[in-house]
């Protein structure tokens, strides 16, 4: 049980304004594993404050990038030092996988500040540029004060995708964590802390969604980086755009891999696998759509139904375990409306469909699988975020991609084939932002984002830091000759 009755304001340890606190529960015990206070408008005011007057005032914008990147490197290190903590920290508040959250939760998060740290001792934060009159230096400067919005499901692995970039810009960062895996973000104040980041460049707030819109929309605030659901995403839009204030929206997902009729089933499955129940299935890019050419259809039901069967369910904590429960009751239920929506339309349960026998406590769905599924069924279009998947058959190439792009999403996806060619040839007709053939992943040196209703602007690469920047011209003299300041 972790108890915390202090807020990270500023980069400080401060009282909260109010009693309020968040209690957070097991979703494999279902008993309480912390307590931490929540956050309210108060302490929005006073985070604000503090970020907007390290940013006007402090030396953090100021600073070269190479001494931006120079702390970045400490945080690392301080979060390398308490990775075992972070995992298993993340486990216990939102019950996922402990290999997985060794590897997805913690080690890429740490990567991607690694690659931001990198990235900002690279980038041209100014340039000449040749111009009619006279030269023109174009600086790309921090954007200023950024509300940062994180989901339960990666909890660190996005909060990194949002402050690595904005410390490599020179922005500064009040954080929400989602009030379900807030206990987590008290060790990455610890690791702020200890690298020395200066006061007000970093404040974090666990909070709910009312104290989510008021830091949204508070006067202080330059730009919003917000992960989570597309009706959540459209309501942030709204307020933004009333504010014309800068946004990334990364939202939801429900891509399709797409089985070729010459693919190697043996040798896909291993890969494919775990891209589709990643993190007991509550993942934004997760391959929750099966198309399986219709002359090949019964096998690769049965290789999943055999795969599915053999994933082991119970304990979050035990690295033998694929499938962990889900994050909360109300999750639970929500994915249990899907299984009887999916029966109702008239898809076929293969494996699963219920609950795991043997487990009287946690919020568990059995790993479930879907066949005889018509890409207009509920199960096809809405995003699930559980450990549901749903096979689909397709005649010929040409249908396979009109049914892959047949979705309101447009995050992520793949394509298997024993021909690279060909199966480079469906990536590049697929209308999605990450997509990967004869494997899965993120690259953390590519953008990754969405088209469509899957979300607004890209995180990662330099696209990731662009978004963080905001280009400026200043105009000199025919002849001039300046240097440049990075």
């Amino acid at each position: 049980m972790q108890t915390q009755d202090r807020l990270f304001i500023g980069g400080e340890w401060q009282k909260p304004s109010s009693a309020a606190h968040i209690d957070v529960i097991s979703p494999f015990t279902e008993e309480p594993v912390g307590r931490v206070p929540e956050a309210r408008e108060a302490d929005v005011d006073r985070a604000v404050a503090a970020a907007r007057a390290a940013f006007d005032e402090g030396p953090w914008p100021r600073l070269s990038a190479s001494e931006r990147a120079d702390l970045m490197g400490k945080l690392q290190g301080a979060l390398q030092s308490r990775a075992g903590d972070l995992a298993t920290t993340i486990t216990a508040e939102m019950g996922s996988p402990i290999t997985f959250s060794h590897m997805g939760q913690v080690l890429a998060a740490n990567l991607v500040l690694a690659y931001y740290a990198k990235l900002a001792r690279e980038y041209p934060f100014e340039e000449v540029r040749p111009g009619m009159l006279g030269p023109a230096i174009v600086r790309q400067e921090p954007v200023g004060v950024v509300a940062g919005i994180v989901p339960w499901n990666v909890p660190l692995f996005v909060t990194m995708l949002k402050l690595a970039p904005a410390l490599a810009s020179g922005s500064t960062i009040v954080l929400k964590p989602a009030p379900e895996t807030p206990l987590d973000s008290y060790l990455l104040a610890a690791a702020l802390e200890e690298a020395g980041i200066p006061k007000g460049v970093v404040s974090i707030l666990p909070a709910g969604r009312e104290v989510g819109e008021y830091l949204v929309t508070h006067d202080g605030i330059d730009k919003v980086a917000f992960t989570g659901s597309t009706a959540a995403g459209k309501q942030i839009a709204a307020l933004c755009g009333a504010r014309l204030r800068r946004v990334t929206l990364e939202l939801g997902g429900k891509s399709a891999a797409i089985l070729l009729d010459d693919v190697d089933l043996a040798a896909a499955l291993p890969t494919l696998l775990p891209a589709c129940i990643m993190n007991n299935g509550q993942a934004c890019v997760a391959q929750t759509r099966i198309l399986a050419p219709r002359s090949r259809y019964a096998e690769v039901v049965d290789a999943f139904a055999a795969a599915f069967a053999a994933l082991k369910v119970g304990d979050p904590m035990d690295p033998t375990t694929a499938i962990g429960p889900l994050v909360a009751e109300r999750q639970r239920a929500r994915v249990e409306g899907y299984l009887e929506a999916g029966r109702r339309e008239g898809a076929r349960v293969v494996v699963g469909g219920g609950r795991p026998a043997g487990l009287a406590k946690g919020w568990f769905v059995e790993p479930t699988l879907f066949a005889d599924v018509k890409n207009q069924m509920t199960i096809a279009r809405e995003e699930i975020f559980g450990p549901v998947l749903s096979l689909i058959a397709y005649d010929g190439d040409e249908e396979a991609v009109r049914i892959a792009n047949d979705s309101d999403y447009g995050l992520s996806g793949s394509v298997w084939s024993a021909s690279l060619e060909r199966g480079l040839g469906v990536a590049r007709r697929v209308r999605t932002g990450n997509y990967g053939v004869n494997g899965f992943g993120m690259e953390f040196s590519a953008p990754f984002g969405g088209f469509k209703q899957s979300g607004i602007g890209r995180e990662l690469g330099p696209e990731g830091l662009r978004a963080y920047l905001e280009p400026k011209t200043i105009h000199l003299p025919a002849g001039s000759d300046v240097k440049l300041r990075y």
